[in-house]
């Protein structure tokens, strides 16, 4: 992987912590130049320190001005992007009859808009470089899970937007490829909004029994190296997705269990 990534300009969006800081880490300890952003740049310092090879900015993905002026500043400074991962994302945990429709608007702006307008800007380059788009999606974006309506339907919408974009690029030399990570150790459920659209601030999972970010990006790297139309992690993972084709009746009711096992779980039978 190191020289594979060696001097390569890699983008990684919602960087300050999880599976985007383990990115931005391992190619940086690759040689790559990289270009990291999320809504509060003093995240981003803490996160990185002082680095040669890195630029941070705060850049909040929902904006699409901001997300222009992102991509304006790594070309500048490194003259184009070869891969983009757009990683930045925020989950939920309510049931869809007591949600305030503003935390599932919220979602989708993050996690698809975002996905949308980095991958606008950043596309030109990167059809240049016949490098890659990837998009950090989720299990969720195969079967839609109870509770996670907004989630669910942004990563549904991230997956058809990422593929229809492969097909129109299929002669280009750009490979664009998602990945799913499966229960992966983040702070994503930390942050994840309620009905209300406040954060649920602690996690339903053991996370010291998850899947490392560090691992997780690990594949990532390894699915672009390969340049992977989808990359989906975990025993649990593959299974879910496959299951799912061959016996939805069945899922659903495995699915509605499974969440309504969790701590706190808004399910009731």
């Amino acid at each position: 992987m190191d020289s594979f990534l060696k001097n390569k300009v890699v983008v990684v969006t919602g960087a300050s912590s999880g599976i985007g800081k383990a990115l931005a880490d391992q190619a940086l300890a690759a040689g790559a130049r990289v270009a990291v952003c999320a809504r509060n740049r003093d995240k981003l310092v803490a996160a990185f320190g002082q680095h040669d090879n890195l630029l941070a900015v705060a850049a909040d993905v929902s904006v699409e001005a901001s997300c222009a002026a992102f991509v304006a500043q790594v070309e500048q400074k490194w003259g184009g992007v070869d891969i983009l991962v757009n990683n930045a994302g925020l989950s939920m945990r309510a049931m869809f009859a007591e949600l305030d429709l503003k935390v599932l608007k919220e979602l989708m702006d993050i996690n698809f808009w975002g996905t949308v307008y980095m991958t606008k800007y950043a596309l030109p380059s990167i059809i240049r470089n016949k490098g890659t788009v990837a998009g950090i999606s989720s299990i969720a974006g195969y079967r839609g899970l109870p509770a996670r309506t907004g989630y669910s339907a942004s990563k549904f919408a991230m997956q058809g937007f990422l593929e229809s974009l492969r097909t129109e690029l299929l002669h280009s030399g750009v490979n664009v490829m998602w990945a799913s990570p499966g229960f992966t150790a983040s702070n994503i459920r930390n942050v994840a909004l309620g009905a209300d659209g406040g954060t649920q601030k602690e996690t339903p999972l053991d996370e010291a029994k998850l899947m490392s970010a560090e691992a997780c990006a690990r594949i990532i790297f390894k699915g672009i190296e390969s340049r992977k139309r989808s990359v989906i992690m975990t025993t649990q993972g593959k299974a879910t997705v496959w299951l799912n084709k061959l016996f939805p009746g069945w899922m659903d009711k495995k699915v509605f269990s499974h969440f309504a096992a969790e701590p706190g779980s808004p399910l009731k039978k």
